[in-house]
C-alpha cells in the first residue's frame, strides 16, 4: 500500500497535469468538482490539496468564477528550465547586435518592479551607454526593456504593478503619469518594440523588444542604447530587427509567433 506523501504527491502532480490540459485552458479554470472527477480524487482532498499549491503560487483561483488555473510562479518555474539554453544563444544575440548596430546591447528581465540586465555587451566607442550587467533599476515605465517587459501584463497586473507608483522618471521625456505610461505601452505593443528618446537619461535613446515563453508570457527583453546625437537614426529603425530576432529567441523556449502573412491578414 502506497503511503499517504506519495499518495499526496501524485494528486498535486494530477491536478497540475489537468489544469495544463485542453479543457482547463479552454474554459478559462476548472471547479473542485471538476477536478475531482477528472483525477479520480475525493472532493475534499482535491480542496486541501489545492489550497497547498495555490499558497505556493503554483495554482491561482479566480475570485469571481472560483474555477483554479495554473498560477504564475508555475510558468515562472517552467521558463527557468530554458533559461540556461536562452542566455546562451542571447550571449551570441547580443553580440551580434552589438557588432551591427556599433552600440551597446542588453538582455534585461523584470524583478518584482525593477529592471535587471542579465547580459550586456557595448562596443568599443570612447563614449558609450553604461553597462548595467547585474544591475537594476526600478524604472520600468520609462525604459524601452522595461516596457517590453510588460507587453504581456493584463490591465490588472499592471495597476497592481505600478498603479501606487508616483512617475518621476529620470528624463525629460518619460511618462508622468500612469496613464500617460499606459497609453505609450498599448501604442507599443501594437508595434511590437518600444523606442524611448530620453525618457530615462538625457541624451540617450533606446529601443527594445520582448522575448516570449512557450505560453505567450514575456520573460525577457533585448534591448539597444546609446547617445542620441550618434545612435538616433540608426536605432529609430531598428525595431523590426529586432523583434525577429527577439522572435528567434523566444522559439528556444516553445513560442510560437505567428507568420508575418498571417499577421498581416488578420491586420
Amino acid at each position: 500500500m502506497e503511503r499517504e506523501p506519495a499518495v499526496a504527491i501524485r494528486r498535486a502532480v494530477a491536478l497540475l497535469l489537468t489544469l495544463g490540459g485542453d479543457e482547463a485552458l479552454e474554459a478559462g479554470g476548472l471547479g473542485v468538482k471538476r477536478l475531482s472527477e477528472l483525477t479520480g480524487n475525493e472532493i475534499s482532498r482535491v480542496s486541501r490539496t489545492l489550497e497547498v499549491l495555490s499558497d505556493a503560487g503554483l495554482v491561482d483561483r479566480d475570485p469571481a468564477s472560483r474555477a483554479y488555473r495554473l498560477g504564475w510562479r508555475f510558468f515562472a518555474l517552467a521558463a527557468r528550465a530554458g533559461q540556461p539554453h536562452l542566455r546562451q544563444a542571447a550571449a551570441e544575440v547580443v553580440r551580434l547586435l552589438t557588432d551591427e548596430f556599433g552600440e551597446s546591447a542588453y538582455l534585461s528581465v523584470l524583478d518584482g518592479r525593477e529592471v535587471l540586465t542579465i547580459i550586456s555587451e557595448s562596443p568599443e566607442h570612447t563614449l558609450r551607454a553604461a553597462n548595467w550587467l547585474g544591475r537594476s533599476h526600478p524604472y520600468p515605465y520609462c525604459t524601452s526593456a522595461g516596457r517590453s517587459l510588460l507587453f504581456s501584463h493584463s490591465e490588472e497586473e499592471l495597476t497592481a504593478l505600478l498603479g501606487d507608483l508616483e512617475f518621476r522618471p529620470p528624463g525629460p521625456n518619460g511618462p508622468t503619469s500612469f496613464g500617460d505610461f499606459a497609453a505609450r505601452l498599448a501604442r507599443e505593443r501594437r508595434q511590437g518594440w518600444v523606442y524611448v528618446d530620453e525618457e530615462f537619461e538625457p541624451g540617450l535613446v533606446g529601443i527594445a523588444a520582448p522575448v516570449f515563453d512557450f505560453d505567450s508570457r514575456v520573460v525577457a527583453a533585448l534591448n539597444l542604447s546609446g547617445p542620441k546625437f550618434r545612435a538616433e537614426k540608426a536605432l529609430r529603425g531598428a525595431g523590426p530587427r529586432l523583434v525577429d530576432v527577439a522572435t528567434e529567441l523566444s522559439s528556444l523556449l516553445g513560442y510560437g509567433a505567428p507568420s508575418r502573412d498571417s499577421a498581416g491578414a488578420a491586420g
